[in-house]
């Protein structure tokens, strides 16, 4: 079955850490770009991070710089969020996205929250 499953999402106290992961399955991950996006409450979605098929991450946002850092293992076939430094405007879905052949995951809550 061709799908993206996100976990490790959870709540955690400003200034805290998270890693999410991504895991394909069905499909040739190695040779698509991936990203992460979000979307809070009452707002759009939002591209978090790119990164190729070689593992250059693109489209980094612009609030997040020098706290999340996007990932790859094309081994096991595993897309990650490392994000660190978390912030309560950081709370969202977070979501995977395959390009070329579009395909989301079903999402991963994260609320960042004294």
């Amino acid at each position: 079955q061709v799908q993206l499953v996100e976990s490790g999402g959870g709540l955690v106290q400003p200034g805290g850490s998270l890693r999410l992961s991504c895991a394909a399955s069905g499909f040739t991950f190695s040779i698509y770009v991936m990203s992460w996006y979000r979307q809070a409450p009452g707002k759009e979605r939002e591209l978090v991070a790119s990164i190729t098929r070689a593992g250059t991450v693109t489209n980094l946002l612009e609030s997040v710089k020098g706290r999340f850092t996007i990932s790859r293992d094309n081994a096991k076939n595993t897309l990650y969020l490392q994000m660190n430094l978390l912030k309560p405007e950081d709370t969202a879905v977070y979501y995977c996205r395959r390009w070329g052949y579009e395909l989301w995951g079903q999402g991963t809550q994260v609320t960042v929250s004294s």
